[in-house]
This record gives C-alpha cells, structure tokens and sequence, in this order.
C-alpha cells in the first residue's frame, strides 16, 4: 500500500490537533477537539491525538487480526492511564478526538469510523462510497445553530458559544447525543465498521472534517469530484484549495461555519493490492 499524506494547522503559529500516519497494511488519522489547556487536563489536544495515535499504531502494528473496535478500545484505555493519575479525565472537557482506521488483511480492506471524520471509498466501477458517522453532525445542527447564525467575535456568538459547550459536556458518549475517543473505551464499539473487497478499491481517502470543506459544507466540489482530483492531485493540492476557500470567506458570511479556519489532513491510499 502506498499512502500520500498533507495536514495544516488551522494557524501556522497553533499547534496541529490533527493526526495520521501509516503502516505498511494500515492507515490510522484522528481529529482532536476539546478546549486546548483545561483545569481537567493540563496536557491538551495535540498531546491527546499523538499519544492515541501512537497507541492505534502499535495494535495495527501487531497484526493479530483482532477487530479495530477492540484495538481501539486497548487504545483508549491506555491513553486514559497515561494520565488518569495527574488529570480528572473522566471530565467533559477532557481531550477528545475522532478517529478513521483502515486496515489491509489479505483480499480485504477493514474500516473503523468514530465521529466527524471521513473515509471516501474510491470503488473502481461506480461512485465513491462516503462512511462518516453522522451522530456528530446531527448533535451538532441541533445545537450550533445559534453559534453559527452569530457575526464572530460578538457577545451573541461568545453566549452561543458557552451554551454549546454546555451541550457537549451533556451528550458526549451518551446515547441520545455522539460518541468520541476520550477516556471511555466503551466508546469503541460505538463505531462504524465495515469491509470491503480490496479488489473493488481504486483508492481509499480518511479526511478530517476541515480537509473535506470543499464538499461539505463549501459545497464547491461533490464526492466524486474529490474522488478524481485525489487521483489527479497530491492531498496538499486540496488542502490549499481549502485554505483559499476559508481565506475568501474570512468572516464566515458565505459558509457559516462554528471555526472560521480548522485543522485539515488527508491520508490518500492506493496500490492496496501490494
């Protein structure tokens, strides 16, 4: 398997809260959220994604065949231990994070899709097939409207914004609201999971939401469309397209969106068949 990979910081002088990488046989990218530094955890974002997708690589790198609900489950748990005895990591505003898994094994591409992120299944003769778990996006229409609708920077979008925070604490890896890596591992089995024939596969594409701007919700480009600019492009070409799009709508007027700019990555995988 050959992966081709691009990630940007939301701003160059930010850390990234994104993650990917790969092994010979997998593919692994998260999408860290939470607030930054919090009196929960003094660790942050960033420290969160790297130090699961550090522990993801090491249970994909062992090649057991157990299921990536279990090695993502292993994965949380050993996180949560990494700083269960300095952080109140059972909080809401612990560090969280999405995650996309893909693995190779034998004839067969598995998948593993927590939250927000996308996998783009580039099949070789028809449309791409998209797996994003939409529990994420509908919690978040429900409750963000009101943030979005406001002009950035104003009292009404800061009061909006505290009542949605408010509203994750409440629903985050509960059943009436979303799931998310945190400190739960339970979480694990929330996921979407899947296979496909390898054979069927021209390319697999994991996104983060701010990398898949461009579809959703710029609009400027459908699935499809992504799926053959990935052929014909590097990811950083995308990337870049979305960062022109965010900077033409710098104050949010055209696409009303809760961040103005967000981190973006790719992780592009092809020649699955070895």
């Amino acid at each position: 398997m050959q992966v081709t990979m691009a990630t940007s910081p939301s701003r160059p002088e930010g850390p990234n809260e994104d993650f990917t990488a790969a092994l010979p046989h997998a593919a692994v990218l998260l999408d860290g959220a939470g607030i930054p530094v919090n009196d929960s955890c003094a660790h942050g974002v960033a420290w969160y994604t790297r130090r699961l997708g550090a522990a993801l690589l090491a249970g994909l790198a062992a090649d057991d065949h157990q299921e990536l609900t279990a090695i993502l489950a292993a994965a949380i748990g050993e996180v949560r231990d990494l700083h269960a005895d300095t952080c109140d990591v059972d909080s809401p505003d612990s560090p969280s994070a999405t995650v996309v898994l893909l693995r190779l094994d034998g004839g067969r591409a598995d998948y593993l899709v927590l939250a927000d992120s996308v996998l783009l299944l580039d099949t070789a003769d028809g449309e791409p097939v998209v797996i994003c778990d939409e529990r994420n996006a509908t919690f978040a229409a429900q409750h963000r409207a009101a943030m979005i609708a406001a002009s950035h920077g104003t009292p009404e979008q800061h009061r909006a914004h505290l009542a949605y925070i408010e509203a994750v604490r409440v629903h985050r890896n509960r059943p009436d609201g979303f799931w998310v890596a945190a400190a739960e591992p339970r979480a694990a089995y929330e996921a979407l999971t899947g296979s496909v024939s390898v054979g069927d596969l021209r390319a697999v594409a994991l996104l983060s939401d701010g990398a898949a701007r461009l579809v959703t919700p710029f609009a400027l480009i459908d699935w499809a469309g992504l799926a053959e600019l990935l052929r014909q492009e590097h990811p950083a070409e995308i990337v870049t397209a979305v960062r022109a799009a965010e900077h033409y709508d710098r104050d949010g007027q055209r696409w009303p969106r809760a961040k103005l700019r967000d981190d973006a990555t790719i992780a592009y995988c092809t020649r699955l068949g070895g």
